[in-house]
């Protein structure tokens, strides 16, 4: 999906700067809770049949940073446009994407949201805005800000979310990006996923200035720093920043501070020198895993357990289901290698059609 695409897709008739007039509570707390399980279910499976050679390729989990996702996604419509990074197999999830779909992709099956073209890093479901996640780092980033351009000529409200990590905050892409979209107060909302570590390198090593939210100041919008592994600040943040964008404001830069619980790609050691302690590790997994935070919130705000556990069941059924409609489908047929790839095809060997006319 590109920003032409994004452009079809149909806004609701909602008054500007209408998200949701109530905060991340009820019904919408229930379901927070849901997408975060279904996101961790789906990726401890995801792991594992990587691990058995199901799924090509590589595997980058997001298990640890489920609340940074969902308490944004949440605060967006289905037809905000939303740009992923590498590590995005819980962004479609956390905006409500399908499972089925997303586990095909992932086995490179013909049944996948991409028919198995995009595999792990370079997915796009445009069912829920996503138009793209991408294996370059900071590579969402012009596309969530050419989609924000896209809304303001269009006058329609909009936004565009893009999600990225620390270490993209250090790509000219981001400097670029972020002072075109503050010079035309485009209605975008960039939200950095600070999980402490590009690969291996910590961001004390690698930033200037380590509070990636002040970078904001100087370009021009407001920098917001919040706990990432705290479903409802990130939601409230993501919201603010939403009416803000829809009320024609310009961006916001949001910062969630949160934490990759698994190595860079799905639990595999990186060789070398450990680049963090397993201390620092299973201290985030004891106390600061956010489904055990925000399972502890629903408790105190009168959730019963049966009610928690059944959503739960839910996300591991679902899961199933997942991996038997990905196991059931089908691989692409080598006669359509070059399908959705060119607007005109190869012709022979020799002799590619461009479709533009030489003199």
């Amino acid at each position: 999906m590109n920003t032409a695409q994004f452009a079809t897709l149909q806004p609701r008739n909602l008054s500007i700067g209408s998200t949701s007039e109530m905060p991340l509570n009820g019904e919408k707390s229930l379901e927070a809770y849901r997408r975060m399980l279904r996101i961790r279910r789906f990726e401890e499976e995801g792991s594992r049949l990587f691990k058995a050679g199901k799924i090509p390729g590589v595997y980058h989990t997001s298990i640890g940073q489920e609340a940074a996702i969902v308490g944004a996604c949440l605060a967006l419509r289905d037809d905000d446009a939303m740009t992923g990074t590498h590590r995005s197999h819980g962004h479609p999830i956390g905006k409500g994407g399908h499972l089925e779909g997303l586990m095909a992709e992932l086995m490179g099956k013909e049944g996948g949201i991409c028919k198995g073209r995009g595999g792990s890093m370079h997915l796009a479901d445009r069912s829920v805005g996503i138009i793209s996640e991408s294996g370059i780092v900071g590579g969402g980033i012009p596309l969530a800000t050419g989609c924000a351009f896209s809304a303001k000529v269009r006058g329609v409200d909009q936004v565009a979310l893009c999600f990225f990590g620390d270490g993209a905050v250090n790509q000219g892409t981001f400097n670029e990006s972020l002072n075109m979209a503050s010079l035309w107060k485009l209605p975008v909302i960039y939200l950095c996923e600070n999980n402490g570590y590009a690969v291996t390198v910590s961001v004390k090593q690698t930033h200037g200035q380590p509070d990636i939210a002040l970078r904001a100041a100087g370009l021009g919008m407001p920098g917001v720093k919040v706990d990432g592994q705290d479903i409802d600040a990130v939601f409230e943040a993501t919201e603010t920043a939403v009416k803000r964008a829809r009320a024609g404001d310009g961006p916001t830069l949001i910062v969630a501070d949160t934490y990759r619980f698994d190595e860079h790609n799905a639990g595999l050691a990186v060789p070398g020198e450990p680049y963090r302690s397993t201390e620092e590790v299973e201290s985030y997994r004891r106390h600061r895993d956010p489904i055990v935070l925000y399972h502890r919130v629903l408790l105190n705000r009168g959730v019963s357990e049966q009610t928690l556990r059944s959503i739960d069941l839910e996300a591991v059924e679902a899961v199933k289901e997942a991996v038997r409609f990905g196991v059931g489908s089908p691989l692409p047929k080598k006669e359509t290698l070059s399908d959705y790839m060119f607007n005109t095809p190869l012709v022979g060997h020799n002799n590619f059609t461009t479709g533009l006319e030489r003199n």
